[in-house]
């Protein structure tokens, strides 16, 4: 569940950093149309059920429950990205076969019930009520499901099955919704929502995603799906994958930090307004997703050609589309924003359009800075990426601390702003002393 993550499964939004697999010569065109149909598709329906949950609790509940939802999110989402260690990226293009699909899912089992425990740490220490602690605690057990769900994708997607991943979103998605207003309208709190959210995805893991797995897994491991605790298989894959969690987690946080400090410092109420205005820029973060994932391979075989002006004319060209898409929400949120909000969700939330109008123009910028992104791991720019995610971080704790208490939802998104800036210029000239290092007789 990515309201932050959908992120996390809107997982795309800025990539890890491993360069995309390039397909087999042979590899019909069709199945790659296909799989790049069928990841849009569910991804998608799972994003828009996503900002469903958001409008559900507009609707049923009130912004401090919303805010008690946001903040959870907020608190989970870094904690359970970090222990995921990219292990579906790792899984999907480990094509020399080093570990078992078994391996995958006893170190994803491992980390999962780690971070459960980090969770309820964090949740019992910071949380200002018990109420809002058994949210959080909740929804590290609904994402640490979701996370279990994901390592089984990793054998959908190595196996070439994005209709397998796309049909199980797309059966989550609408369900998710169908729970959590069920849950709150049955008991009148979040907590009783997800509760009975996490009895659905449980039902989609259990009833879906493992049939399929086994299936999937028969030419594998005789169709055995057993976690595998090794030290001569774990510790490895563990060691492997830790840079990767460390830069996930990073952008993580770097979404959530703005929402931890309006919650501290203004308090629940201000972070579920702030939570449902930003929510509105994931529209446009599926067609990032998709424009990415569609040139990835094609940037990463310019690159590795040495045919940096074809390399740098694409990512130009793709950085151009995400800054007229990013526009062209920024001008929706400056002719039509107050009647916007007050349809989708209460007059209370319109009050607050300058927030909204400076977190569109945010959106544009992180629209351009996530294609700059797809273009640095094209270039083979991995070890960069953690430590810019890490000043982002830095950044976004400084702007937090010094705009949020004086001006609230406003400060956030201007921190916002600014930290979506210093990613684009960071990405770009990452970009940009990459082209310089391309030898010259590589230049077409």
């Amino acid at each position: 569940m990515q309201t932050d993550q959908s992120t996390t499964n809107l997982r795309a939004l800025v990539p890890v950093p491993i360069r995309p697999a390039i397909p087999a010569p042979g590899r019909p065109p069709a199945v790659l149309r296909a799989n790049v149909a069928w990841a849009l598709a569910g991804n998608a329906v799972y994003a828009a059920s996503q900002w469903g949950m958001i409008v559900v609790l507009v609707k049923l509940g009130t912004p401090e429950m919303l805010g008690q939802f946001a903040l959870g999110l907020a608190v989970t989402a870094p904690v359970m990205i970090f222990a995921n260690l990219a292990l579906r990226q790792i899984q999907a293009t480990d094509a020399r076969g080093r570990y078992s699909f078994g391996d995958y899912l006893g170190l994803r089992l491992a980390t999962t019930a780690l971070a459960l425990f980090v969770i309820s740490g964090l949740a019992l220490a910071t949380c200002r009520t018990g109420e809002t602690a058994l949210v959080v605690i909740l929804l590290g057990v609904a994402k640490g499901t979701e996370s279990i769900s994901d390592v089984f994708h990793g054998l959908f997607q190595k196996s070439e099955r994005m209709d397998r991943i796309a049909q199980s979103l797309m059966l989550k998605g609408p369900l998710s919704l169908l729970t959590l207003g069920a849950g709150i309208v049955l008991t009148g709190r979040v907590a009783g929502g997800v509760l009975v959210l996490i009895a659905g995805w449980l039902a989609v893991l259990v009833l879906f995603d493992y049939p399929i797995a086994r299936a999937l897994a028969v030419g594998r491991s005789g169709g055995r799906i057993v976690p595998k605790w090794s030290a001569a298989t774990t510790w490895p894959l563990f060691v492997l994958a830790l840079p990767l969690g460390i830069a996930t987690m990073l952008n993580s946080l770097n979404t959530s930090i703005p929402r931890y400090a309006l919650e501290w410092t203004v308090g629940e109420r201000a972070l579920g307004l702030f939570a449902a205005i930003s929510y509105l820029k994931v529209a446009g973060t599926i067609a990032i997703a998709a424009l990415g994932q569609a040139a990835s391979t094609r940037l990463a075989d310019f690159f590795a050609r040495g045919e940096s002006a074809s390399y740098a004319s694409l990512l130009a060209r793709l950085s151009g589309l995400g800054a007229m898409l990013g526009g062209f929400a920024w001008l929706v949120s400056l002719v039509g924003g107050r009647p916007l909000l007050t349809v989708l969700y209460r007059p209370e939330y319109a009050e607050h359009l300058a927030a909204f109008q400076i977190l569109m123009f945010a959106a544009a910028l992180e629209y351009v800075g996530s294609l700059l992104g797809y273009g640095m791991t094209a270039a083979g720019l991995f070890r960069i990426q953690p430590v810019l995610f890490a000043l982002s971080a830095a950044l976004n704790v400084a702007l937090s601390i010094l705009l949020i208490p004086g001006r609230g939802l406003e400060g956030a998104a201007l921190a916002s702003v600014l930290v979506a800036g210093f990613q684009v210029a960071a990405s770009l000239a990452s970009v940009l002393l990459a082209l310089r290092s391309v030898p010259k007789g590589r230049h077409p």
